[in-house]
């Protein structure tokens, strides 16, 4: 059976010790944060409820939809050239509800651009001697090039093991620890870069929104996403502060920002107050809240309080609709490069579309 999903790690972290005061509301006026014009199909207006002009909405759907077009175009090529396609397999340990979100967009994604995808749905008290056998299994076969550890995994699994067990090669989610230790490392590449935090680059970089020489805040540490945007960020000659559970005063550190990451996981924790004017938000953290309105009674909100953020950012990221999408396609992106490696085929760096290789977003001075 041909399934895939996709680490849906819900990102916990406590909430920080800080009165959340409601900001005085105030408009933006242009969008200062963005280095040129924005493309008209990745950012569009964004309208107060009085209908006059605030901050640039950044569509992320629109933008994954131009990475997955081209992904489709270069499979097809791979499939006449080699007569093989991408393959990508995810190994899940128990159930978990974000995983099973993720899980759907990423068939969906999969079978949009033609790659084919496989998944182990395993019980929750699989011992992890076989969890790492798959791990194995899927190592040595030749159709996967792309492996997905699903997040979060039971207790009795040491992850760290599980990630180890993974490929460098076919580690397309970027978690092994050889991988981030690369990047963290100047001068060294890792294989693949973690795919939300490449996303966030991808919107950056398709928004036109000037990285270098700005000063960036990455709230949230994990090894999943925040850590690792930081790095990236840094790469870019951003300087970077993050900003944990025990960042003192968390709001007035991220008020100097001018590019925001949140990637918390703590509904609406990013207030208007806490922003710069002008600053450019990335909305990472999604969490799910009761709506008998809506369908399956949850609808899915960020870190961000988008009714107050709009009023002072010059652009942000939607939940849902902003980063997420754009991760799918990085999911993609990765496993298509991995699978041009394995059948010897250069990467072509000189369509601009997508980043068709992260070390193009390594760059630093």
């Amino acid at each position: 059976m041909l399934r895939v999903t996709r680490s849906g790690v819900a990102l916990r972290w406590r909430k920080l010790r800080t009165l959340l005061v409601w900001g005085q509301q105030q408009k933006h006026a242009g969008f200062s944060g963005l280095s040129t014009p924005p493309p008209p199909a990745i950012l569009v207006p964004h309208l107060f409820q009085s209908g006059t002009a605030s901050c640039w909405k950044i569509d992320g759907r629109a933008v994954a939809q131009d990475i997955k077009d081209v992904i489709a175009k270069r499979v097809i090529q791979l499939r006449d050239q080699v007569g093989a396609v991408p393959g990508l397999a995810v190994v899940q340990v128990g159930h978990h509800k974000a995983s099973d979100l993720y899980s759907r967009s990423k068939q969906l994604a999969c079978d949009e651009v033609g790659i084919a995808s496989f998944a182990a749905y395993l019980p929750a008290t699989t011992p992890e001697d076989e969890v790492l056998e798959l791990v194995n299994v899927l190592n040595a076969d030749d159709r996967v090039h792309g492996i997905l550890v699903q997040l979060p995994m039971p207790p009795h699994i040491q992850l760290d093991r599980v990630l180890r067990a993974v490929s460098l090669d076919k580690d397309v989610d970027g978690l092994h620890p050889i991988n981030l230790g690369r990047l963290v490392l100047r001068g060294l590449h890792p294989t693949f870069i973690p795919c939300t935090p490449l996303g966030c680059l991808e919107i950056l970089r398709r928004s036109r929104v000037q990285i270098e020489n700005k000063h960036a805040v990455v709230i949230g540490c994990s090894n999943v996403v925040g850590l690792p945007t930081a790095l990236l960020l840094q790469r870019q000659n951003a300087t970077v502060t993050v900003i944990h559970e025990h960042t003192p005063n968390p709001a007035e550190a991220t008020k100097r920002a001018d590019i925001v990451v949140s990637a918390t996981g703590v509904a609406q924790l990013v207030r208007g107050h806490w922003l710069k004017k002008g600053a450019v938000v990335l909305d990472v953290g999604t969490s799910a809240v009761q709506d008998t309105a809506a369908d399956g009674g949850y609808r899915l909100i960020g870190d961000v309080c988008f009714e107050e953020a709009e009023f002072v950012a010059s652009a942000i990221t939607p939940v849902p609709g902003g980063v997420g999408p754009v991760t799918v396609a990085m999911v993609l992106s990765n496993t298509l490069q991995s699978a041009l490696r394995f059948f010897g085929i250069a990467t072509d760096t000189s369509d601009n579309s997508f980043t068709t290789d992260s070390h193009l977003i390594l760059r630093c001075k």
